[in-house]
């Protein structure tokens, strides 16, 4: 092949590289912005303000489970949550889950 051919050859494998790589980016950006209404004060999360939740007994061994249950106070963007009587912020695998 001529060089002019290489060159123009290679040309078109880096823009077909490029598109390919920006559509995919695109598929995974539009998946991941659907998951997000998720933690959002949207309709489908895991706890709300007001409700109850108990962490599970490996995480407190030795404590009822009157002992482990918990008050939601504030629900975070993150999808955290604020309980009222306990320290920091914590996650929905520490709880059991729901009845």
């Amino acid at each position: 092949m001529k060089k002019r051919t290489k060159r123009l050859m290679g040309t078109f494998a880096l823009v077909a590289g490029t598109l390919g790589a920006a559509g995919a980016f695109l598929m995974k950006k539009k998946k991941t912005g659907e998951s997000k209404t998720r933690t959002g004060t949207g309709r489908d999360v895991w706890a709300r303000p007001g409700m109850s939740v108990t962490f599970r007994a490996e995480l407190m061994p030795g404590r009822d489970r009157s002992e482990r249950t918990f008050r939601v106070s504030e629900l975070l963007p993150s999808g955290r949550v604020r309980l009222e009587g306990a320290a920091g912020e914590h996650n929905e695998k520490e709880f059991e889950p729901p009845r």
